[in-house]
């Protein structure tokens, strides 16, 4: 007798079921999804228990016919692709047919849709259609699933708590109200709202609805297209970060990913603006041909491959760094303590665009009122804001600063019209030694040294500059065997200047350091980092008021004025209103 058989339609879905069907938010999010796919504009999530014993979404969209509501929940029915080539031109966020039979297999599912002719209803239970009947003539479709896993008692029960279930899915609806923002939301748990969004389709206005006034307020907008990719959307100034990459929304394609490649570009795009340990806030749109990429490569679709990802890595990466060059980049002392009222919050995105900005001509400071008003936010288009950013680039370059003091021998005070300014002078200084060691490496030129320098190693570490030995030729530095595990250094690049043999011996042990990882361009700027810190004023020095204005002189001339090399702020400013409401002048 055979050994191998054909499994049932039933325990094949329940295989599936297992893939698909992981927790609450993957049923929410496949629901949803099929609801984006019928075009509707109004999508309503009702959940019970955050979900564990109900969940019910409602759309406005095209509905489904009698026949198209009861093969949906037969395995692999799908309108979406119907031959081999549709794989390579995928344009809806499902496809495979798997969904709605798998949530069957372990649930129970109450369906109710009109496609405008008739309606349809439907009973199903563990896969099996118990009841057909008619549905009230309500556009679109209303579908209920509850005792989730009642057939499958370990899936339930490794559930979550419900604030954690809750978590997983206001999380998705979050991003998905991002993806599509001419989409109205509405997400709720045991009649409480959690989620609501206008579907305006302004991404800002969805940015502020969704996250908050002071995440929308300090976004920037980005906007970057080449032969293969089109990227839109907006980006958080460094003062905005998190712990994790959980704010990084990704969407290709109106589809929302995770992928580690693509979170890496634009976490590097923000080097030196940041520290490596925190992630920026973004909602990154990439528009591309479907068949440059891959969507079915994970059961839940989550992940995507890409063709040409170093296309895409460079108009992101442009993109991005275009718009943190372009707008100024000055924190606020206390933007986590501002007190917001509801009119202020229907003015908020407003917030975003410039109030007020000072800069110096024929040495008269004055002041250039914005007279954009919220009505005109809408019309605002990606070129308009680019083009502010860049005029503020300008006025930073110029910002009119006046030194007045040193604060515990680490803070340079300055003052204008504007506010009180804190310059942490060791950040500043490593700003503006980094960026003149990047030039420097650029020039390789090389000076010649009175007397060399000789650098004793290891034999292992001997090996490695041997073989790095032209890297080394390359920077500007004259190095040459001199007796047993030594060398001597007869010239070097004219950026080392003073230390020299600390800023020699850094570059020596980076060398080694990165061994066989070296790659020239992260190597360049690990050097232009670690030796800018080196040469750089130290905290807890005294310096006088001429040498502060020749620091801040140097430091807006910098193509970063605002973070050090490793992207603590250099300089943090007390607005006149902050001060006047500390000391109760203003309310």
């Amino acid at each position: 007798m055979s050994k191998i058989k054909i499994m049932s339609e039933h325990l094949a879905n329940k295989i599936a079921a297992g893939e698909v069907v992981e927790r609450i938010s993957s049923v929410v999010k496949e629901l949803v999804e099929n609801s984006i796919d019928a075009k509707a504009k109004n999508i309503r999530v009702e959940l019970l228990d955050a979900g564990k014993k109900s969940i019910r979404v409602v759309d406005d969209g095209i509905g489904m016919d009698e026949d198209d509501a009861k093969n949906c929940f037969y395995r692999h029915a799908t309108s979406k692709i119907y031959k081999d080539d549709d794989l390579f031109f995928i344009n809806t966020l499902g496809f495979r047919g798997e969904a709605l039979p798998s949530i069957a297999a372990v649930s129970e599912i109450v369906l109710e849709t009109y496609d405008g002719k008739v309606g349809t209803s439907l009973h199903v239970k563990g896969g099996e259609i118990l009841e057909l009947g008619v549905a009230p003539s309500r556009q679109g479709t209303d579908i209920t699933v509850t005792n989730l896993f009642y057939n499958t008692p370990a899936r339930l029960k490794y559930l979550k708590s419900e604030p954690t279930e809750l978590a997983s899915v206001s999380s998705f609806i979050e991003k998905l109200s991002l993806s599509y923002p001419n989409i109205a939301f509405v997400l709720v748990n045991n009649g409480h709202v959690s989620v609501r969004t206008s579907g305006s389709g302004v991404l800002l206005k969805t940015i502020h609805e969704v996250m908050g006034v002071n995440i929308s307020s300090n976004m920037i907008e980005i906007e970057g297209t080449n032969d293969d990719y089109d990227v839109s959307g907006y980006v958080s100034k460094p003062i905005i970060q998190r712990s994790n990459r959980n704010f990084m929304n990704t969407i290709i394609n109106g589809r929302v990913i995770r992928n580690s490649e693509l979170n890496k570009i634009i976490n590097d795009a923000y080097y030196t603006y940041k520290p490596d340990s925190t992630f920026p806030v973004v909602v990154i749109k990439i528009e591309t041909d479907p068949t440059l990429i891959d969507v079915n490569i994970h059961p839940t679709k989550q992940d995507i491959k890409f063709s040409k990802m170093n296309e895409l890595r460079e108009v992101l990466t442009d993109a991005i760094k275009k718009a943190l060059y372009s707008t100024m980049l000055v924190p606020e002392a206390l933007t986590g303590d501002k007190s917001v009222s509801e009119e202020d919050i229907s003015y908020s995105i407003e917030e975003a665009l410039p109030k007020t900005l000072f800069v110096k001509e024929d040495e008269e400071v004055y002041s250039r009122e914005s007279t954009i008003d919220s009505d005109t936010l809408d019309k605002i288009s990606v070129q308009e804001t680019i083009d502010l950013g860049e005029k503020k680039n300008e006025e930073i370059k110029s910002l009119v600063l006046y030194p007045v003091g040193i604060a515990l021998g680490t803070y340079i005070i300055c003052e204008n019209d504007e506010g009180v300014y804190l310059i942490d002078q060791h950040a500043a200084v490593e700003r503006v030694n980094y960026e003149n060691v990047l030039k420097g490496l650029l020039h390789k030129d090389t000076e010649t040294m009175l007397i060399p320098i000789t650098i004793e190693l290891s034999a292992s570490e001997m090996s490695i500059i041997k073989e790095k030995m032209t890297v080394l030729e390359e920077m500007g530095f004259d190095v040459e065997e001199f007796g047993i595990n030594t060398f001597k250094v007869n010239g070097h690049p004219t950026w080392v200047e003073g230390f020299e043999y600390e800023t020699i011996k850094t570059v020596f042990d980076l060398v080694i350091e990165e061994g066989n990882d070296f790659e020239l361009v992260k190597f360049n700027d690990k050097v232009a980092a670690t030796v800018a810190c080196k040469k750089s004023l130290k905290g807890n020095t005294r310096i006088t008021l001429e040498l502060a204005e020749e620091i801040l002189k140097d430091l807006v001339n910098c193509d970063n004025p605002y973070n050090c090399p490793h992207g603590r702020p250099t300089i943090i400013k007390f607005t006149v209103y902050e001060l006047e409401k500390m000391f109760k002048r203003a309310m």
